[in-house]
């Protein structure tokens, strides 16, 4: 169970000397202005918000994208390095981006993917569903979408208390009916999003 772990689960803070209050920004070494702008501005939507030399390097720019909900991602690009095929895998790496999409936009997005010729994986994760892709410089992103409405001030509560019942339930991950039943047993209103049929979401992505 959680409260016996050396590590609870919880969304209770912790007794830390600091305390985030949010991501702020989020920023990747990138490869050329073009292309990054062709994936996150003209595919997925992230309007362009400020453009300016890397400070720390001025030979190269620094793009800000707002991902939607005035969270920014960043990018040091230079028109030398063409865009990649992949990323090296290890300790510090990063494995993958994930960005939500409204449910209701789910299956025009994989269209989308589609139709400027980036392929892509579906999957049921349990708790929510997700597209993979990868974007110019070979990097894997997300896209997930939620099964049911949770407020954002309440998503950790949530996400805990599915932990609880997935554990009293004795499942290898969290699932659907975890979910729900957490979304149940804090009182909020079930509101489920009807999203397409997808493989269980259990390994797939590298």
């Amino acid at each position: 169970m959680s409260q016996d772990h050396p590590n609870p689960v919880t969304p209770e803070l912790p007794d830390s000397p600091v305390h985030t209050t949010g991501t702020d920004h989020i920023t990747i070494w990138g490869s050329n202005e073009a292309d990054t702008i062709e994936f996150y501005r003209d595919l997925l939507g992230m309007p362009l918000v400020l453009r300016q030399p890397n400070l720390d390097d001025p030979s190269q720019t620094h793009l800000f994208f707002d991902t939607g909900d005035g969270r920014i991602l960043t990018f040091f690009v230079s028109d030398d390095r063409p865009s990649a095929r992949g990323q090296r895998a290890g300790v510090g790496a990063v494995h993958h981006l994930c960005f939500s999409v409204d449910p209701d936009e789910y299956e025009d997005t994989m269209q989308a993917l589609e139709d400027a010729g980036h392929g892509y994986n579906v999957f049921d994760r349990g708790i929510f569903h997700s597209i993979y892709t990868r974007d110019n410089n070979g990097l894997v992103i997300e896209l997930s979408t939620d099964k049911y409405e949770i407020p954002d001030d309440r998503r950790g509560e949530v996400l805990a208390k599915a932990q609880e019942l997935r554990e009293a339930d004795g499942a290898d991950y969290a699932k659907d009916e975890h979910l729900r039943g957490a979304i149940e047993a804090l009182g909020l209103e079930v509101v489920e999003h009807d999203l397409p049929d997808a493989d269980a979401g259990v390994g797939g992505v590298e």
